[in-house]
């Protein structure tokens, strides 16, 4: 199995979706982060209570060794008390991809651009 996962995390706004992507990627913990643009309806528990929000998904591409870090990063950046950080493991991909996801992430060096 590959050390690269894919991390799900849920906003209330684009906007702050955005700011933590742009942080991730900048801080290099995590090579790619995508921010979906229409909002999902989430339903759930909370308080003893079933709450039903729209929120705006973002999809992270990393490491496993990364994660300690990303959660920390995303729970910095983030409004809800408790934020949803969810790690999948990438079982199979392109393995250009995921030589790129792996240079992209962690200590600064020669980077190989994505087009």
């Amino acid at each position: 199995m590959a050390d690269q996962i894919v991390v799900l995390f849920t906003c209330k706004s684009t906007k702050e979706a955005r700011r933590i992507a742009r942080a991730l990627v900048e801080q290099r913990l995590a090579a790619c982060v995508n921010v979906v643009q229409s909002p999902v309806e989430s339903s759930y528990r909370w308080r003893g209570r079933v709450e039903t929000a729209k929120e705006f998904l973002a999809i992270v591409k990393t490491s496993r060794k990364m994660f300690p870090a990303l959660e920390a990063g995303i729970r910095r950046l983030h409004s809800y008390k408790v934020p949803e950080i969810i790690a999948v493991p990438i079982v199979e991909g392109s393995s250009d991809y995921l030589s790129w996801l792996s240079e992209s992430v962690g200590k600064p060096g020669k980077q190989r651009r994505m087009s």
